[in-house]
């Protein structure tokens, strides 16, 4: 997926992606394994969710760290030098301190230039709405290349005691270097971003969050022992929500993309449950061999697992340049979006 970022900005008319790259920490997690510290089994995980292992990452390895490493990897893929980004954005919800954001560590540690990195917090959506917003700089004319990156490291943030939430998640990221996409010539189809919608509803907002440790519910010693600082999730309430919104909002960007869905290639969905891609498949009326799941080997990675897809199917030969691609997520907000890609 080589290519350069040198044509010329009145030509430029979406952004493409130029790489991917992702970063798993080496530490995997089975079911098996969960099933020694809470009261859980394979069959009961597996069954409910088609999860069977994710990775932790390890002791003294932060978002940054993993961050920087799938960014790394998407930058050789794309042929580019660390010196060619021209903006970093990074999604996430778990970013290494409070302030400054995980994007800012980021920029230092791959040796980035003074260009602007910030953080954008949708949770599962992060992704997306990363991908929108570096679409719209780059549409625009005045940034080049923006490295965006999805990163989580969830298994510090789960409550042990919940059975329910704290089998769902691990720790990862995936990232993608986008440059931009010029007119195509000779009647030849437009590659890039075809078209990006996102959404938040935010009278949805307490269905997924971390209640406390946050300005309106201060770290006090009552609040961590009753595990408010970690992650709660009304599930039933998300499910629902996930599969009207993430099928509503993906046939919006299909008709955006004056595409149908006979006319996609692969659907990258967010790895959050199986049920939830079943769904969606059937609603859509797009196969479900045509969706590339890995939610087996990563469980649900919030921001990254998208990128983290994507790259596996690029680099394993399933998605192949000229293929179209649809992209969709939704996240604690609730938060949601969808892109249409032409690789």
């Amino acid at each position: 997926m080589t290519t350069h970022v040198s044509d010329s900005p009145a030509n430029v008319v979406a952004s493409r992606i130029l790489g991917t790259g992702h970063y798993a920490p080496a530490q995997v997690v089975t079911n098996d394994d969960l099933a020694k510290k809470v009261d859980t089994s394979d069959e009961w995980i597996t069954t409910r969710t088609g999860i069977k292992q994710r990775h932790f990452a390890a002791e003294g390895e932060a978002s940054s760290d993993m961050a920087a490493a799938a960014g790394r990897a998407a930058l050789a893929m794309a042929g580019l030098n660390v010196a060619d980004l021209d903006m970093i954005i990074v999604g996430t919800v778990t970013p290494d301190h409070p302030i400054p954001g995980c994007a800012v560590h980021v920029q230092r540690k791959l040796g980035a230039d003074d260009i602007p990195a910030f953080d954008i917090a949708a949770a599962c959506a992060g992704f997306i709405y990363g991908m929108s917003i570096a679409d719209q700089f780059i549409r625009g004319g005045s940034i080049r290349c923006i490295l965006v990156i999805g990163v989580e490291l969830l298994s510090r943030k789960m409550n042990w005691d919940d059975r329910t939430t704290c089998v769902l998640f691990g720790d990862g990221a995936g990232a993608v270097v986008l440059g931009p996409a010029t007119r195509p010539v000779d009647g030849a189809p437009p590659v890039g971003i075809l078209s990006s919608l996102i959404h938040t509803d935010g009278s949805l907002a307490g269905a997924l969050n971390i209640p406390a440790c946050g300005s309106a519910e201060p770290p006090v010693l009552e609040h961590l022992e009753n595990k408010q600082d970690k992650v709660h999730m009304v599930g039933k309430d998300v499910f629902r929500t996930a599969v009207r919104n993430l099928t509503s909002c993906s046939a919006q960007a299909l008709k955006a993309s004056t595409l149908m869905s006979s006319d996609l290639d692969w659907v990258v969905a967010h790895q959050a449950n199986m049920r939830i891609i079943s769904q969606v498949s059937s609603r859509l009326g797009f196969p479900l061999e045509k969706f590339v799941i890995n939610i087996d080997n990563y469980g649900n990675t919030s921001s990254a697992s998208i990128p983290i897809a994507l790259d596996e199917a690029v680099r394993d030969g399933r998605i192949q340049p000229g293929q179209t691609v649809l992209m969709c997520a939704l996240g604690a907000g609730i938060s949601w979006g969808a892109a249409v890609v032409r690789m």
